[in-house]
């Protein structure tokens, strides 16, 4: 049975990996009338998304889509559905993506984050959106939150077809959020980091850390809102628990400036700053953004997670598809 058992897995990963090699994609069920479960290609992995069309798409000129991904340890269910049914609504395909390693993507360990990794699955979601019948491959919007909004900076700045990118609460400056955990909490941090690092180098299973903590614990994110926020943002998308991911990151996010690439943008951009976030200090993100040539500042008086709900998720979004309709209309005016 168990020789059995293990071909059988065995015969699936190959598959799968044949596919991935081959550059196939390929369309899971249905999940809703206007949302598809899709998976792209990444290196040797496959990416698992949701794919949004609005209503009659195909039936006139291509469409332009809004690229999507979630920050450190999110997944697409953490809060991004709401975004991009209202991008959806307003005339936009949207194409919300898990890393490698996260959600349904595939790739072991779980739960890594690996900035080069994230920073390729975002070229291949564009190139899978791109590759797309109903995409307008000149219209690609990029959208990220938290540690996606780095990432979606770096994606535009080096690809300069990109139409548009809005970087919410992002993640711009390393050292900049490094400063804001107290010195004892970021000494436990690279300790256990430098465990997993080693850990990572001898074959064994990763030592992982919880991304938000407590103030005072061993966690990426242990600012006083910071647990509460992220609790929120779970329990409204019906996730579980926090989650924790391999401790490596937190060697890592030091040296990761995202922001110093705003400069190179060369298509508008929206930067969606909460005023009294903890996680990404707002005047890290305002000096960088304030270097981006076509560069549009909101600023919101919320912390870290205080937008992706209620009144000011609802103010946030409204900003957004306000951008959007003024730099890669999508044709549809009604409200949303």
């Amino acid at each position: 049975m168990f020789k059995r058992d293990a071909s059988l897995v065995l015969d699936w990963y190959l598959r799968v990996t044949d596919r991935a090699r081959k550059g196939r994609t390929f369309v899971m069920a249905t999940t809703a009338e206007e949302r598809r479960s899709v998976s792209f290609p990444s290196g040797s992995e496959l990416c698992d998304a949701w794919l949004y069309l609005p209503a009659g798409a195909g039936a006139s000129r291509p469409l332009p889509v809004v690229v999507m991904a979630h920050g450190l340890g999110g997944v697409k269910q953490a809060g991004l559905a709401p975004f991009a049914e209202r991008f959806r609504d307003a005339g936009y395909a949207c194409l919300v993506f898990d890393y490698r390693y996260f959600g349904d993507s595939t790739g072991e360990p779980r739960e890594l984050v690996d900035i080069s990794s994230q920073l390729a699955d975002w070229r291949a979601a564009v190139s899978f959106a791109r590759s797309l019948p109903e995409i307008d491959a000149d219209r690609v919007i990029v959208w990220g939150t938290s540690f996606g909004g780095g990432h979606a900076i770096v994606t535009a700045a080096e690809d300069r077809r990109i139409a548009a990118v809005i970087a919410q609460c992002p993640f711009t400056d390393g050292p900049a959020s490094v400063s804001a955990i107290d010195l004892r909490t970021s000494a436990k941090l690279t300790l256990r980091a430098l465990l997993d690092v080693v850990a990572g180098l001898v074959g064994i299973a990763p030592v992982r850390v919880r991304t938000a903590g407590e103030p005072g614990t061993v966690a990426l994110m242990t600012a006083a809102d910071a647990l509460e926020g992220y609790s929120a943002l779970l329990r409204a998308s019906g996730l579980p628990s926090i989650p924790d991911v391999p401790a490596r990151i937190a060697m890592r996010i030091l040296f990761y400036r995202p922001g110093r690439r705003a400069k190179d943008l060369v298509c508008p951009s929206l930067f969606c700053v909460c005023e009294r976030d903890s996680v990404a200090p707002a005047w890290a993100t305002l000096a960088h953004a304030a270097r981006a040539p076509k560069a549009e500042i909101k600023r919101h008086p919320e912390g870290h997670f205080g937008i992706y709900l209620g009144a000011p998720f609802e103010r946030n979004v409204s900003d957004q598809v306000a951008f959007m309709r003024t730099h890669v209309p999508s044709g549809r005016t009604e409200p949303v």
